[in-house]
């Protein structure tokens, strides 16, 4: 059928830097263990993240000191800039055409902002036509991963033939305060880590995977369990110690509604691909969704490689599902502030 939409290639990229989790670990201590009384509690999250190292758009000595908005930004529109380019050229490339071929790019970021957006400031640099049409996305944070993906996969099915770029981009360390002496804080600081991703849509023709289904679940009344807030000093973390029994409890039904709607059940789904937010998080959605525990494998070894990099990390997982085989059906899976779940299904290219 030429209206169903393929994914026709997919590529990865990180920042130059690395952190070890021994070092964040270490680094913290020093900048944290003798303003915050409960800093010696809230280390064991360095041990327990499951996380052995993760990559960074500055190195470890540039998060010693205060820095503000315009630091931030700054090194926002430079490390996502390249980060943009090197993903967006890699999956074109992977994809056999140019970057003058791109009728749409969709591009999803939540840990930092320019304005021309990311796409308008890298179209010359990239070689985009001058009647590209842009469609920038904020604020859908860790999901966006999957709900991005899924705007993209609409576009796409809307104009056949089309060709749809979607990329995502995060820095969530630029998000680290030396200010915000809270446990939200200091988890973030053993838990995100930097990256980005890049996809090519199109309806027709061949590709790594059927784009099937897409659906959103928003859950009432659920604001504060994660976002951001948003002060003076820059970004400033909102994670709430109720987020992994939330997923067990909630992202079962609410997954189920969203398969049910495109007439599937969990029980066609023959892999779940999900956005590891990190150990206690993947272990709840393995409950949720009646899981064995140990099943999401590419999940947690994402997960050591590189934390959590928020919207893109679901799509290095989806890489390494691909890479070790597709299996007939998959649902990929995050979740994100709202507090809202997306889910795609992708079948495998007959």
């Amino acid at each position: 059928m030429t209206d169903t939409v393929k994914l026709v290639s997919l590529a990865v990229a990180t920042p130059e830097h690395v952190i070890t989790q021994n070092q964040a670990a270490e680094a913290s201590a020093r900048l944290f263990a003798n303003r915050f009384e409960d800093f010696r509690h809230l280390a064991r999250v360095f041990d327990s993240a499951g996380i052995e190292k993760r990559h960074a758009a500055r190195p470890l000595a540039w998060f010693d000191e205060p820095h503000g908005w315009q630091d931030r930004m700054e090194a926002y529109a430079e490390v996502a800039g390249g980060l943009f380019v090197e993903t967006a050229t890699s999956a074109l490339r992977r994809a056999g055409l140019k970057p003058s071929d791109v009728d749409c790019v969709v591009t999803v970021s939540s840990t930092g902002f320019t304005t021309p957006s990311l796409d308008a400031q890298l179209a010359r640099r990239v070689g985009f036509r001058a009647e590209i049409e842009r469609v920038p996305v904020f604020g859908l944070g860790c999901a966006a991963g999957v709900s991005g993906f899924a705007i993209a996969s609409r576009l796409a099915r809307s104009r056949p033939g089309a060709v749809v770029l979607f990329v995502s981009v995060e820095l969530c360390t630029l998000a680290f305060r030396l200010d915000e002496l809270t446990r939200p804080n200091i988890i973030a600081t053993a838990l995100f880590g930097d990256g980005a991703a890049a996809c090519v849509l199109r309806a027709g023709g061949d590709g790594l995977a059927q784009v099937e289904s897409t659906g959103e679940h928003l859950f009432p009344d659920t604001l504060d369990i994660m976002g951001w807030k948003i002060d003076d000093g820059g970004f400033g973390i909102v994670l709430a110690q109720s987020l992994p029994p939330f997923a067990e409890k909630e992202l079962g039904p609410a997954v189920a509604g969203i398969l049910a709607r495109n007439g599937l059940k969990a029980e066609d789904i023959g892999r779940f691909i999900c956005h590891p937010g990190g150990m206690k998080v993947l272990a709840a959605m393995e409950s949720a969704l009646s899981l064995v525990p140990g099943t999401l494998d590419h999940e947690r070894a994402v997960l050591a490689e590189y934390g959590n990099m928020s919207s893109p990390t679901v799509l290095f997982v989806l890489e390494r599902v691909i890479r070790a085989g597709l299996p007939e059906r998959a649902a990929m899976i995050a979740m994100g502030p709202g507090f809202s779940a997306s889910c795609v299904t992708l079948r495998r290219p007959v």
